[in-house]
């Protein structure tokens, strides 16, 4: 079987995007097809496989999965890849409204490479919590932003191991039975973040996690570190923002902003 796919970067989260409105991949295939689309030495390569999918109250439906196969509800870069997608597409206008299995999205194509995402209110806000990996201590923020996030400050983000220590702080007991993707910050000048992120289900650093770099925007906000709205640098250089209300512990109207760009399109035999 032949597919048609497009490949598309968001800040160096570079996904594989099929139009599966006919559903030419069947429910039972996502997960097989998204390891081995994802394959970056015997296939297309990427982060992840989303596909569009119809809906019968949005513009669309998205359906993320991660190289190694796994499910997860939401992927912040990955929204904005969709969205730049089902516009080049014509399954939507460049103010649209999608479904994700972590609840509705809210997005509109700012330029031809840039998409602003209105996000869900965050959840599961645990302050402080300390963990001792294999040798040292972190102080950790927890917060939910689609998927769950860990976000620890450093003084020096080049510095710090984050294959390392993400894949022990991922697999921690205390985050357990289904682990958390680990961020990495430092505040800089100018109101800006540095972030760097072991992503779970990718099993090590990437370029940019989208809602990880929300997840330390709103944490940074939330310490009085940065006031919104936030820049944000992410490992691959690229800019992005985070804004959002604040009152007390509670965020809402969380705006995440960024590049997407549509690297190339072709066929796959599958």
């Amino acid at each position: 079987m032949e597919i048609k796919f497009s490949k598309l970067t968001a800040a160096g989260n570079d996904f594989v995007l099929i139009d599966n409105r006919t559903n030419i991949v069947p429910e039972s295939g996502y997960q097989t097809l998204a390891k081995k689309l994802c394959d970056r030495k015997y296939s297309i390569g990427g982060d992840g496989l989303i596909l569009l999918e119809k809906s019968s109250c949005k513009d669309f439906k998205m359906k993320y999965f991660n190289s190694d196969g796994s499910h997860a509800s939401m992927c912040g870069n990955g929204g904005r890849s969709v969205a730049k997608f089902a516009y080049d597409l014509g399954v939507a206008d460049s103010k649209m409204v999608f479904e994700t299995d972590a609840g509705i999205i809210n997005a509109e194509i700012l330029s031809e490479n840039r998409v602003k995402l209105d996000l869900y209110d965050p959840k599961d806000l645990k302050r402080d919590i300390k963990i001792e990996t294999s040798d040292r201590f972190f102080d950790i923020d927890f917060i939910n932003t689609g998927v769950p996030h860990a976000v620890i400050f450093v003084d020096d983000i080049e510095k710090i191991d984050v294959f390392k220590y993400g894949r022990q702080i991922r697999y921690h007991k205390t985050f357990a039975p289904y682990g958390t993707n680990v961020n990495f910050a430092q505040v800089a000048k100018d109101n800006t973040l540095f972030a760097r992120t072991y992503e779970r289900g990718v099993e090590d650093e990437t370029l940019a996690c989208g809602t990880g770099i929300t997840a330390s925007g709103v944490i940074s906000v939330l310490k009085g570190f940065v006031k919104s709205p936030v820049n944000v640098i992410a490992n691959g250089g690229d800019k992005l923002s985070v804004s959002m209300m604040v009152e007390n512990d509670k965020i809402s109207n969380v705006v995440l902003e960024g590049p997407a760009i549509i690297s190339f399109k072709g066929i796959v035999k599958v």
